[in-house]
């Protein structure tokens, strides 16, 4: 999985980091192809490219599907090797993803909620629902929709 931003460097591009490195691209105009030759994903037909979005929802970017990284809130992508991407519900608003299996700590970073204060639970049909800790994932590549709720921590504490 890699990590992709981008922030102003000049009139002349943006500085986009990938893994931490930093790029310059002249074009603001990037085709999902294009952030996986940075990325130095190859072949590119074996990956995967999701976006950002403003409202923190994840887009897919096909190869030549292009993007516009003047947009505020276009500049960050994850990639993934994949021929494939999973869908899920995170309190009630459906992501995607590029893997089949996901940690309670980006769950709850996708959720936008304070890591300390909340935790994630997976809601089982027919069973009680599932607490995904930070360190566990939880399985995308299971029949149906994966559904994911936050909830505020409870203590036992008086």
């Amino acid at each position: 999985m890699v990590t992709v931003t981008a922030a102003p460097v000049s009139k002349q591009g943006l500085q986009i980091k990938i893994d931490d490195q930093p790029f310059e691209v002249r074009d603001p105009i990037i085709t999902g192809r294009q952030i996986l030759d940075l990325a130095g994903k190859h072949p590119a037909s074996e990956f995967v490219v999701l976006q950002y979005l403003p409202d923190g929802l994840l887009e897919e970017i096909r190869l030549e599907e292009t993007t516009d990284l003047r947009e505020r809130g276009a500049e960050r992508f994850i990639t993934f090797q994949s021929d494939r991407i999973f869908r899920f519900t995170l309190d009630e608003r459906e992501f995607v993803w590029g893997a089949p299996l996901i940690s309670g700590a980006k769950l709850k970073e996708l959720a936008g909620v304070d890591p300390a204060k909340f935790d994630v639970w997976q809601e089982v049909r027919k069973s009680d629902d599932r607490l995904i800790s930070d360190k566990d994932e939880a399985n995308l590549d299971q029949k149906g929709t994966e559904r994911f709720f936050t909830a505020a921590k409870t203590t036992t504490e008086g």
